[in-house]
């Protein structure tokens, strides 16, 4: 079907374009791009008011198919993908079984394209079975489809296992994602170590934990000159340690999530399990330290880290609890309420740190708005405010803090290859 999108912000960070504009949809395509393009569709879409960005894409979430679909699946996981504006997605490797072969990799491309509603890039394991022992097949997995490597949901312990794989990561030109925790260091912790933990009566968890892992990788990613990307960076001490390993020239790149610059420690306050997640929500200071290194340029990538839970890993004493929310259909909305409305980037700024630059960091060919390039948009309006509510939520999954919250940017609609689906 053709589409003509007339008479919106269209805003493609890769060029920075940012400009009232019409766009001409078809065969899956964009075919034009201009003022006032004159030409007949099948479908108009009026965009006075809205904004037009490339389809988002999201380097870290969780879609758990294989093994823990009562928690959701790659069918519900890319609808709520859809709803939040993504058209892009990579998947982790922890599922079940692990993600650490080329027939897992296959397995995960072809049941999404069968039942997926986005474009989905399968990230393999660094360790086979995540045990971090033995190096997962790398280049079997990256035959297979595999975009990245990592061993997410856990850390690689051994610090030589993690010099090997960066290593055959770089021949494989696959990107290694770490999940940087010093488990060693976690003393059974469950929250932020701090006066709120204290208060109720919880054991904390040190910003060292993170910290002391982060440096360790950038030095080995260091020592072998071959790149490495942080995920989910959620203190001070770690924004300034990647700071200074990029001006010392490392091919370091990072990412954080929507909730690491929007909630701190006392969302937990009332021992509220879905704000409970790994690495903990932080203090304002961390905070304001994740805002800065957004705004200067230190953290590349904005991520979901979605991450779904069925509401009986949840619903149980705060210890025991699963870690993680889920972030498809509230990361734009957040990045606009937390950092476009309090002036901490442009909006053109967080567009790039949800397309452009987390597809570059993966090296896929996503992220941007280009004429016969394939027609993968969102449609968004930046000024609508409402609230998010359960019942609104396309995921299986319910586990955010954010519901009841009111936040400002509303997808109207998400288009994979030309199709359009309409949220208004």
């Amino acid at each position: 079907m053709s589409v003509l999108i007339k008479n919106g912000r269209v805003i493609d960070p890769a060029t920075g374009l940012d400009d009232i504009l019409d766009i001409f949809i078809e065969n899956g395509t964009i075919q034009g791009m201009e003022k006032g393009l004159s030409v007949s569709a099948a479908r108009t879409i009026d965009a006075e008011g809205l904004v037009v960005v490339p389809g988002l894409v999201d380097m870290h979430c969780h879609l758990r198919e294989p093994g823990y679909e009562y928690k959701e699946d790659i069918e519900s996981g890319t609808k709520s993908a859809l709803a939040g504006g993504f058209t892009s997605i990579a998947c982790m490797a922890n599922t079940n079984p692990v993600m650490d072969t080329g027939a897992q990799i296959t397995f995960v491309k072809s049941r999404s394209a069968a039942v997926g509603h986005v474009h989905v890039y399968p990230i393999g394991a660094v360790s086979q079975g995540l045990k971090g022992e033995q190096l997962s097949e790398m280049g079997d997995m990256k035959n297979a489809g595999a975009v990245a490597v990592s061993d997410d949901g856990k850390p690689v312990d051994n610090p030589s296992l993690m010099r090997r794989a960066l290593i055959y990561a770089n021949m494989m030109q696959l990107p290694l994602i770490s999940h940087a925790e010093e488990r060693r260091l976690l003393d059974g912790g469950t929250m932020n170590e701090g006066l709120t933990a204290t208060v109720m009566g919880l054991r904390g968890i040190s910003n060292a934990v993170e910290e002391a892992m982060v440096a360790r990788d950038i030095l080995i990613a260091e020592a072998e000159g071959v790149p490495i990307h942080i995920a989910h960076l959620s203190t001070r001490g770690s924004v300034e340690l990647v700071r200074q390993a990029k001006k010392r020239g490392v091919q370091v790149t990072c990412e954080t999530c929507p909730h690491y610059f929007s909630l701190t420690e006392e969302a937990v306050r009332d021992y509220d399990t879905n704000a409970k997640m790994n690495p903990p929500l932080r203090t304002a200071a961390d905070v304001e330290a994740i805002k800065i290194g957004l705004a200067d340029g230190t953290i590349d990538a904005i991520a979901t880290d979605h991450a779904p839970h069925h509401i009986d890993d949840k619903l149980c004493e705060f210890e025991y609890a699963a870690n993680g929310i889920i972030g498809f259909e509230t990361a734009l909305p957040l990045g606009i309420t937390h950092l476009v409305r309090q002036n901490i980037l442009s909006l053109p700024a967080l567009i790039q740190k949800m397309t452009v630059n987390p597809a570059d960091i993966l090296r896929i060919p996503k992220g941007r708005i280009a004429v016969d390039g394939m027609a993968d948009l969102t449609i968004f309006d930046a000024s609508a405010q409402y609230e998010i509510t359960k019942e609104s939520i396309k995921s299986k999954a319910k586990n955010t803090p954010f519901i009841g919250s009111k936040v400002y940017g509303k997808v109207l609609y998400t288009i994979v290859e030309g199709k359009v689906t309409a949220w208004e």
